[in-house]
C-alpha cells in the first residue's frame, strides 16, 4: 500500500513540475520575439519547440489509458515524435490524438511507438 501511495505522490509531483515548466516555457516564448534573436543565437528549432514537448508530455500523463512514463516525445519544427512502447492500438491511437491536438503541432510522427506483440 505505501508502494501505491509513494508511486501516485511521485507522479502528482511530475505532473505539477511539468505543469510549471509549461508555464515558464510560454511565459518566455512570449517575451523573445523571433526578429530579436541574433543569427549568432539562431538553432533550427523554433522556439515553440521546447514549449510543445513539455505541453504534449504533461498532456500524456493525464489522459486516460495512455502510459506516458513509456513515451518519449520530441519536436523539431512542429513535428512531434513519439516512441517506446504501447501495450495496445488504443494506447498508440489515443497517444498520437492528445499530442495531435497541441497547439503548435503540425504533424505527429508516431512510427517509433511500438504496439507489445499479443501474448
Amino acid at each position: 500500500m505505501k508502494v501505491a501511495r509513494i508511486s501516485r505522490l511521485l507522479a502528482t509531483a511530475a505532473l505539477s513540475l511539468a505543469v510549471t515548466a509549461t508555464s515558464v516555457l510560454a511565459v518566455a516564448q512570449q517575451a523573445i520575439p523571433r526578429d530579436t534573436v541574433g543569427d549568432k543565437n539562431k538553432t533550427s528549432q523554433p522556439i515553440g519547440d521546447a514549449w510543445i514537448t513539455t505541453k504534449v508530455k504533461s498532456e500524456l500523463m493525464v489522459a486516460d489509458n495512455v502510459p506516458a512514463k513509456d513515451i518519449e516525445v520530441e519536436t523539431t519544427n512542429g513535428v512531434v515524435r513519439l516512441s517506446g512502447m504501447v501495450a495496445d492500438r488504443a494506447q498508440k491511437d489515443k497517444a498520437v490524438d492528445v499530442a495531435g491536438r497541441i497547439d503548435g503541432v503540425t504533424r505527429v510522427d508516431a512510427s517509433a511507438l511500438m504496439v507489445q506483440p499479443a501474448r
